[in-house]
């Protein structure tokens, strides 16, 4: 403190020095403790009026948990309002031309079919030339006019058995191009005889020839 004491000093004078020596020291503690406080005192009053930091765009943005995208699996295309129109392949198209074999009985029976759209003609549809063609039924016929009730029936079950596969793949033609196939024939035992192998064929009688 820089201050010394001798010890040949009064006594009255050695009590007075340490009062006053203490009162410094009390005095100096108090100014310390007032200094500490008005600090701490000016650091919260700092603290309180620093204004409120807000979060910027980014970062709130970046909070936020991002929806996920939708994969490519669980993506659907969107229905068509209206049906496609199917095209037709080019062979399927009917074409006209003139009959062949010059069978006129044959040709004859062909002209009078009912609705028959190309009489004189027989009409070509997917590669086989057939004797004709109901436009409005969509049908196409394949006519046959063999005299099949003057064979023996072993003649007639043997003719048979050899037409039927031609005969069904003129049905299958028919039918992968959307018509109709129908046989036209000239008695009923004729009919009869090619239902008991393919019940599926449709057999008419032309009773007009």
């Amino acid at each position: 403190m820089g201050i010394g004491f001798c010890v040949l000093a009064a006594p009255e004078i050695v009590v007075g020095a340490v009062i006053v020596v203490g009162v410094v020291v009390v005095g100096i503690a108090i100014k310390e403790a007032l200094d500490a406080a008005k600090l701490k005192g000016s650091s919260s009053e700092v603290a309180e009026r620093a204004p409120q930091m807000k979060p910027t765009s980014q970062e709130h943005s970046a909070s936020r948990k991002s929806k996920p995208e939708p994969s490519g699996q669980d993506w659907f295309p969107p229905v068509p309002t209206e049906p496609r129109e199917q095209e037709r392949c080019p062979e399927c198209r009917p074409i006209p031309g003139p009959p062949r074999g010059g069978n006129d009985p044959h040709n004859e029976c062909a002209n009078k079919i009912p609705g028959n759209n190309f009489p004189g003609l027989n009409v070509l549809v997917n590669g086989k030339s057939f004797d004709a063609l109901v436009l409005a039924t969509r049908t196409l016929w394949e006519i046959k006019t063999d005299d099949f009730d003057k064979h023996s029936p072993h003649s007639q079950a043997f003719f048979v058995k050899m037409k039927l596969p031609e005969i069904q793949r003129e049905k299958r033609l028919a039918e992968a191009c959307g018509y109709i196939f129908v046989v036209g024939v000239r008695s009923a035992a004729h009919k009869a005889a090619l239902e008991r192998l393919d019940p599926n064929l449709d057999i008419v009688v032309m009773d007009w020839c």
